[in-house]
């Protein structure tokens, strides 16, 4: 996991100066939708699920106001209609794709998807056939700098809720939980009144396959593309993000 951490950790760097500023508030803005609808309303103290939206929201730099009018427009008579639909297939060398996409229309986003994977080497496959390949995690990211207690104290409170790994990069703390801790590691970070980057339930490969340089750079741009679509949310796979790749791409950067 320590790879896959890492490289979410340099995209969470990258995200805030690059193009792909808008496609994170796209998908901030679906993800306060889905939670308005699904998750008891528009009040975040009643809706554990739009807290965490609201969280991930701000670990993008989205401005206060921007979050308030995409809470009211959720919880209006003319809000979007989106539902969830995950898809599952393999890229090439065998590696396993899982993805998630909120859309206001299935059809659109299975023909995207499909036509993602077979025009790079992947096909779609049958939903199930992939998912015991991953295990749902919660996965939280807070920078070290927002960190003001004691760093072995923090690491024993983070224990106690529920953590079950915890991995520090040089700026960034990730930390694991088990699915159905996730509510709980949620209320003790508040409780710390530490600010979380991100909060999330991710799928996590139980193994990966480790793949050569350039074969691995082929992989992470076909997530690209995936994450380059609008109506996708998140975008899962098993291939090692080994330190010799991740060194190779802070280079390029």
């Amino acid at each position: 996991m320590a790879g896959h951490s890492k490289w979410a950790n340099i995209k969470h760097r990258k995200g805030a100066q690059d193009k792909k500023r808008a496609k994170q508030f796209t998908r901030a803005i679906k993800e306060i939708s889905v939670a308005v609808k699904e998750g008891g309303g528009p009040d975040p103290e009643a809706n554990p699920g739009l807290r965490n939206a609201i969280a991930n929201a701000k670990g993008v730099n989205m401005p206060k106001d921007t979050i308030e009018r995409a809470i009211k427009k959720a919880s209006g008579a003319d809000a979007d209609n989106y539902e969830l639909v995950t898809f599952e297939g393999y890229g090439p060398n065998g590696i396993a794709f899982f993805i998630e996409c909120t859309t206001d229309n299935t059809n659109r986003t299975v023909a995207s998807v499909r036509s993602i994977f077979s025009k790079n080497g992947g096909n779609l496959g049958t939903n199930g056939s992939l998912e015991f390949l991953f295990d749902k995690k919660g996965v939280f990211a807070i920078e070290r700098e927002k960190i003001a207690m004691d760093l072995e104290e923090f690491e024993l409170e983070l224990i106690e809720g529920g953590a079950s790994k915890i991995e520090k990069e040089d700026d960034f703390i990730t930390i694991y939980t088990d699915f159905t801790d996730f509510g709980l590691m949620a209320a003790k970070l508040e409780e710390l009144d530490i600010e979380v980057k991100s909060s999330e339930v991710q799928r996590i490969p139980m193994n990966t396959l480790e793949l050569p340089i350039d074969d691995a750079k082929k992989i992470l741009s076909l997530a690209e593309k995936f994450e380059d679509d609008d109506d996708v949310q998140n975008v899962y796979h098993n291939m090692e993000i080994t330190d010799a790749l991740v060194a190779e791409l802070e280079q390029e950067d």
